[in-house]
């Protein structure tokens, strides 16, 4: 797997990079309705996008961190690879609920919907992805309809859901807030397992090591791949990244998002 990560990296499509493209980027954009002092704090993101961009994809990226820290971030190899990259903050649990994180998460795609255009992007090309915990946000929002619907949103119209290494069970930190350990399995609404559906739109889990993932995380991702393709769902796929742990499985995974996006765009 290493070797295949190594030959993305050189012979990856070009989904739509320029070499003189000049990459500017908008920090601390409020995108949020809500106004309570932590929302108005928090709910914030960043616009990283070329400045002479037109119709470019974008990804909109979740932090991990558990749901309970982290910071919006670009993560490392999507700096200037074409693409206009929306990094979001959510409010944090213990302050707010999980339902709130999801909710916050959605408000932030609809956010890009809504607005995106402005920074040269195109909205029918808007990818969701985020690792850990941003992985778990960017399953609910796109397979729950439900989330951003609440914002004017069909969840149908997001390009693809490329999770890294999200929980797909509940997550545990909600399980936590019930008294359920972590290595206690459970699925409710609050779970994107819960939410298995064949007319989600394209579905592209990637994950570490099985033997060094944390609490399971890639046989349950397994699950849901397999749960997803049973449901008749025509495009879910599933990268194992061996040798790779569940922080360090960021970097060689960001080049198979790109190789998978374009893959996407280019079959439409």
């Amino acid at each position: 797997m290493k070797k295949l990560i190594l030959l993305l990296a050189v012979l990856l499509p070009a989904v739509v990079l320029a070499a003189k493209d000049r990459y500017v980027s908008q920090t601390d954009i409020t995108y949020t309705s809500k106004t309570d002092a932590y929302s108005v704090e928090r709910l914030k993101l960043d616009v990283h996008y070329p400045d002479s961009a037109v119709g470019r994809p974008v990804v909109v990226w979740f932090h991990g961190g558990g749901l309970t820290g982290g910071e919006k971030h670009l993560p490392d190899g999507l700096q200037e690879a074409g693409f206009i990259v929306v990094s979001a903050n959510y409010r944090l649990i213990p302050s707010v609920s999980v339902t709130e994180c999801i909710d916050d998460a959605a408000e932030a795609v609809a956010w890009t919907f809504a607005n995106i255009s402005r920074f040269g992007g195109d909205k029918a090309k808007i990818f969701v992805s985020g690792h850990s915990a941003g992985g778990f946000l960017t399953s609910m929002i796109g397979l729950d309809k439900s989330r951003l619907a609440k914002y004017g949103v069909d969840a149908d119209s997001i390009a693809g859901l490329i999770p890294f290494s999200g929980q797909v069970i509940t997550h545990f930190s909600d399980r936590k807030s019930m008294g359920i350990g972590e290595l206690t399995p459970l699925v409710d609404k609050n779970a994107p397992l819960f939410h298995v559906r064949k007319d989600a739109p394209p579905y592209v889990i990637v994950t570490g090591d099985a033997e060094l993932e944390i609490f399971g995380r890639y046989e349950e991702n397994l699950y849901m791949w397999r749960m997803m393709k049973l449901t008749g769902h025509p495009y879910t796929k599933i990268f194992k990244l061996d040798g790779y742990d569940h922080g360090r499985m960021v970097a060689p995974a960001i080049p198979v998002m790109i190789a998978e996006i374009s893959k996407i765009l280019n079959a439409r």
